[in-house]
């Protein structure tokens, strides 16, 4: 469906072409971090990651290709997430149906990839007043795949569950142009899923300084949570945090 688009949008209407990437580095707070297994229909505890096994923040990255042409523009985006922590265990746990033994160490290790394709349709565009505004239309689908698992060395215990998780999304993004060709604005937010349990949200806004032609520096900061109950597993995590942003194209 958005290559449909996409290539509608090339043939049928003229306008201005744009072909490009951005890195991101992003350094999200590690708000909510809570995982649940289920085993012959039954719920084990819920783990809370944070507090319980102490996963902490760390640093990440995104790679993000993107093109469009006139009104239409699409991108895809790369971000992976891997967390580890070792903790002496003071809690009662039960993961996959079977019990960590309190007063061991046990390792905790979540690694997963996230994959965004985004298209969007600009419903508003003055680019040519002013500086340039223009507000635009997402359909998004959000692909995350990976494992979460527990080791406990000394009692030999060494469970992993798997997941992969696609949630449909859709949102606004907006672009404002402060001073012409030099700084500019720009925010986004897209939300979406099914049910209860399997749903996600994510915004950004940032600040950018064009100080040559065809490279773009961003500072901005992203919210994103993501919750599934997939594969007799469930997750609920929630980032937030600053990030920077180089951005090559024409």
């Amino acid at each position: 469906m958005f290559a449909f688009f996409f290539l509608w949008g090339f043939v049928g209407q003229a306008g201005a072409f744009e072909l490009g990437a951005r890195g991101y580095l992003w350094f999200p707070h590690l708000k909510k971090a809570d995982f649940q297994t289920i085993v012959n229909n039954a719920q084990n505890n819920e783990i809370n990651a944070k507090d319980v096994l102490g996963m902490g923040d760390k640093v990440t990255y995104a790679v993000e290709a993107y093109g469009g042409v006139g009104k239409n523009h699409l991108s895809l985006t790369f971000t992976p997430f891997d967390y580890s922590a070792d903790v002496l265990l003071t809690n009662n746990i039960t993961f996959n149906g079977k019990p960590l033994t309190v007063g061991n160490p046990v390792r905790s290790d979540l690694a997963y990839s996230m994959f965004d394709l985004k298209y969007q349709r600009d419903l508003i565009n003055l680019e040519n007043v002013l500086a340039g505004f223009s507000v635009g239309g997402i359909a998004q689908v959000k692909y995350s795949t990976g494992s979460f698992k527990l080791n406990q060395g000394a009692t030999g215990f060494d469970e992993k569950k798997s997941f992969d998780s696609f949630l449909p999304m859709i949102g606004l993004g907006a672009h404002i142009g402060l001073i012409a060709n030099l700084l500019e604005m720009r925010a986004m937010v897209t939300a979406g899923g099914y049910g209860s349990d399997n749903y996600s949200y994510e915004g950004l806004a940032d600040l950018s300084i064009t100080p040559f032609p065809f490279l773009d520096i961003h500072a901005g900061y992203k919210l994103m949570q993501l919750k599934m109950d997939v594969n007799d597993y469930k997750m609920d995590t929630l980032y937030t945090g600053p990030y920077l942003l180089l951005s090559i194209g024409f």
